[in-house]
């Protein structure tokens, strides 16, 4: 999968992965799904993004994570 929406550049904001070059994070869009916010907030709060920003970050968070092993505690 091409990440066309999702920048990563080592002078801006400490080479974290970013939405299209701008100053928000992919972790950010991505807690705030996460905190249960809709499409509709998320963008209502940072205007200068789209809903494909936010698809497309869902999808690059779930493709790191299918790179390396994290650690999870068992169930009891």
């Amino acid at each position: 999968m091409v990440f066309d929406r999702i920048t990563v550049d080592p002078d801006q904001m400490g080479g974290v992965p970013c939405i299209r070059g701008m100053r928000i994070p992919v972790a950010t869009v991505v807690g705030m799904v996460a905190d249960g916010m809709d499409t509709e907030t998320i963008l209502r709060s940072y205007p200068d993004l789209e809903a494909d920003d936010i698809t497309q970050a869902l999808r690059y968070a779930a493709e790191a994570v299918q790179e390396r092993e994290l650690p999870l505690r068992r169930g009891a």
